[in-house]
């Protein structure tokens, strides 16, 4: 996530004006291709990605709804989403704030502003740039009160993609964070089998997982896991197809929907991967992320994400600049920009901070420091943690500190190894500043890290 300038609403009104205008210019698809593989985008969807092959290979993109493709798509509150009383489709009240690039479920699509491919002196690592206003899925005919942004470049048998959401919403609630979807990815019917590792021995080529094994007609809704080496795949009978990897990401989901093993862009069988983050979208936040695509075989994907994937180290949270993934429960923080710390309100009963997914290793990471400043009326905290073999929070996986609520800087020192329960393989952390909140009553975070 970056902080780059936010449009003011009338500049938002004029961009919807001008790409009414310009309509014409940016409609289409656009191809790249490096002899590799061939990548191509539709203007008249957004600019999402809808076709994906090898070389003269088959698409292995789906395209039989605007809510497929490869999109950007992203979440938050409220739930429904009502603007203006405008009221979403039956089928989907329970998606709530939801603009994705390609279109709505009504069939508009999503406007295309911008558009620009370009190529290096050689004419390798061909490259290009959409700007869309995306819709909102359940509604409508209802743009999204903010921009999408790609960036695409091919590179041998793989695609390097940068997302961009800047939003600039009217309505400046701090919603509850959600889950996103980073992007979405569909397949058509042939690449059927969902792929990945998801075990406590990454890096080390241990034996994978099919999360599709002999699916029966349809495994929706999706299956959720846990990618520890940061990819996941989807293919064909012979173990080829396309495979997504997401540096730090470990939260996926997927599965397939329909009849494995036919079926074109148009047919409603469907494989299903994303990438998922849990995040608070301000407002007015500007939120970036990358990701990678791989086509060709299982084996060349995984063996992708083993040379650009770092391997899992005990995390290091420094709010510089942002939330580094962190959520809240029972509480919010001053809102976007991040500058250098967490700024939390403690008003109400049970406050929580919520760390993201993870994967490190409790013997390499025995000592706990937390960087904070606060004011509280009960200032006894919790440190919790989730392992692998016994994921979620609870009161026996917890250690207690006592927290100086002077309202200045304090670095605490919390020895986790003390506690029998933390061993193995930990992959989320929390932490409660005190056990019920008062008005007033706050906490300033610059960092939690090992």
């Amino acid at each position: 996530m970056g902080g780059n300038a936010i449009p003011e609403r009338a500049m938002l009104k004029g961009m919807l004006a001008f790409a009414a205008l310009v309509a014409a210019q940016f409609s289409g698809m656009r191809y790249l291709d490096d002899g590799v593989i061939r990548l191509g985008v539709d203007l008249d969807e957004g600019g999402s990605i809808t076709y994906l092959s090898r070389k003269g290979g088959d698409n292995i993109v789906n395209s039989c709804d605007f809510g497929r493709q490869i999109q950007m798509s992203l979440y938050s509150g409220p739930v429904p989403y009502t603007p203006g009383g405008k009221q979403p489709s039956k089928d989907w009240t329970e998606i709530g704030w939801n603009p994705i690039q390609t279109g709505d479920c009504f069939g508009h699509p999503s406007r295309v502003l911008d558009c620009k491919t370009e190529a290096d002196e050689r004419g390798l690592h061909p490259s290009i740039y959409v700007k869309c206003i995306p819709m909102h899925w359940p509604l409508d005919n209802v743009p999204g009160e903010c921009t999408y942004e790609e960036w695409i470049s091919l590179d041998g048998d793989s695609v390097i993609v940068h997302d961009r959401m800047v939003n600039n919403r009217e309505d400046k609630t701090q919603y509850p964070a959600r889950g996103q979807e980073l992007p979405a990815v569909y397949t058509n019917g042939v690449w059927y089998r969902l792929m990945s590792y998801t075990g406590d021995a990454p890096f080390i080529h241990a034996p994978l997982t099919e999360l599709t094994l002999n699916p029966p007609k349809s495994t929706f809704p999706w299956v959720g896991y846990h990618a520890t080496e940061s990819w996941a795949a989807l293919v064909d009978k012979d173990s080829n197809g396309v495979g997504i990897i997401e540096p730090g990401v470990v939260q996926f989901s997927g599965g397939f929907f329909g009849t494995p093993g036919s079926g074109g862009p148009k047919d409603g069988q469907t494989g299903y991967i994303a990438p998922n983050a849990v995040e608070i979208l301000d407002h007015d936040i500007t939120y970036d992320y990358s990701y990678f695509l791989v086509v060709g075989s299982l084996d060349r994907i995984r063996q992708f994400a083993y040379s650009h994937v770092p391997r899992p180290e005990p995390p290091i949270y420094l709010f510089l600049s942002d939330r580094q993934h962190w959520s809240y429960a029972n509480c919010e923080d001053a809102g976007w920009p991040i500058k250098g710390e967490l700024n939390v309100k403690l008003e109400k009963n049970d406050p929580q901070l919520v760390g993201p997914l993870g994967f490190w290793r409790a013997k390499d990471a025995p000592k706990l420091t937390i960087e904070a400043a606060c004011s509280l009326g009960s200032p006894v905290a919790q440190v919790f943690w989730s392992r692998s073999d016994a994921p979620g929070f609870a009161e026996s996986r917890t250690m207690s500190l006592r927290l100086i609520p002077d309202g200045q800087y304090h670095r605490y020192v919390i020895d986790l190894s003390e506690s029998p329960e933390y061993h193995g393989v930990v992959d989320q952390l929390r932490f409660d500043p005190e056990p019920a909140g008062r008005p007033g009553d706050w906490i300033k975070i610059r960092s939690i890290a090992f």
